[in-house]
């Protein structure tokens, strides 16, 4: 009889009871005992190679170590030590998508769609970002802050780029990125600066034509689904990326702006169904950042720059609880393309060219 594995193989003191998974082998049912620093504690059998025990909280009340076996009968297992680690507070990065959000240009200013112009705000898969900065005032010039987070480059297509497969990806809720508070600098930081790289969402196209079917003319005038693959990073590595169900090969660079679409029609009604794909090149991507006057950042950057609300961020460096930080996102009409005929709709198959994919301004809420 052995054991091989625990889990968890560590806690944090001061946790509540929880339920320890022992894997091992030739485990007992109603004989095999899982010992916590020698004393019995309630053992349920799975299997003859998984155990799982109750662990109280006072078992874990303070920091240190515990030793575990397995007893049946006479019989005891080789140990494996368990740890009561300090809890460290965390820094901790979430996205919130939000279409509601103000529409901003290039400078902090409110945004308005110009004349021939139409826009969507899409419904979010994915946000990716390659970079985290914090910045203690308007004149802290890019990368002179506390920078938290950089994805690695990669020059494998050429000249430097982010490596796609790298990047902290997630949507509205998910932690992006954490780190221990005890190792951010301490001090007062009024902006946040993150480098949104990629976006992956659903948008509409419209189909205004006739398609003959057998023979019969089939006229649509229908909105149907179009997933976008966005990549604003200021360069990127690809080898291929997967947009929906259709993958695209690369193998290269592709400079900011450059996105894949997965346009679908589907007419069960008349048995057709069809998904196409393309790639372009958006004419400009919005990169938001108020303090550009005293602090710019370079041209083809892809770091959105915004205040944390309400106010500033301080870090003292004796936290005891974690700092949240919602990075609310800006999706207002982010989505925008030439509207050659006026109808509001994006005419993806008729050369209704792609203008913007940028986030249209971010705000950074901090919570405990």
């Amino acid at each position: 009889m052995t054991i091989s594995s625990l889990s968890p193989v560590s806690i944090n003191a001061g946790s509540p009871a929880f339920d320890l998974i022992v894997t091992g082998t030739n485990f007992v049912s109603g004989q095999s005992t899982v010992t916590w620093n020698g004393a019995q504690r309630t053992t349920t059998f799975i299997s003859s190679t998984k155990l799982r025990a109750a662990i109280t909280a006072a078992d874990v009340s303070t920091v240190g170590s515990a030793t575990i076996a397995v007893v049946t009968g006479s019989k005891v297992s080789n140990s494996l030590n368990f740890a009561i680690t300090t809890y460290h507070p965390r820094l901790v990065f979430k996205y919130k998508m939000d279409s509601t959000q103000a529409r901003l240009d290039n400078f902090g200013n409110m945004s308005t769609l110009p004349s021939g112009h139409a826009g969507q705000s899409p419904i979010f898969h994915i946000m990716a970002s390659h970079y985290i900065e914090l910045a203690q005032n308007a004149n802290t010039a890019l990368g002179a802050g506390a920078i938290l987070y950089k994805t690695a480059t990669t020059t494998a297509g050429g000249a430097e780029a982010i490596d796609f497969t790298q990047e902290a990806k997630g949507n509205t809720g998910d932690v992006i990125y954490s780190v221990e508070l005890d190792s951010v600098p301490p001090g007062t930081y009024q902006y946040l600066r993150v480098s949104l790289a990629y976006q992956n969402y659903d948008v509409t196209f419209r189909v205004d034509t006739t398609l003959y079917y057998n023979s019969v003319a089939v006229p649509i005038h229908q909105d149907f689904p179009c997933t976008i693959a966005s990549f604003v990073g200021y360069n990127t590595f690809l080898s291929s990326y997967t947009i929906n169900t259709q993958s695209i090969t690369v193998n290269g660079n592709k400079l900011q702006g450059y996105w894949g679409a997965e346009e679908k029609i589907d007419l069960s009604a008349y048995g057709y169904s069809q998904t196409f794909t393309q790639t372009g090149q958006a004419q400009s991507t919005t990169v938001v950042n108020p303090i550009s006057a005293t602090s710019p950042i370079p041209a083809g950057s892809c770091v959105v720059t915004a205040g944390f609300q309400p106010g500033s961020l301080t870090i003292t460096g004796n936290e005891t609880q974690d700092i949240v930080v919602t990075v609310g996102l800006s999706t207002n009409k982010s989505f925008e393309w030439q509207d050659l005929n006026g109808n509001g709709k994006w005419d993806a198959l008729s050369g209704e060219n792609v203008v913007d994919m940028g986030i249209r301004g971010m705000v950074p809420t901090v919570s405990h």
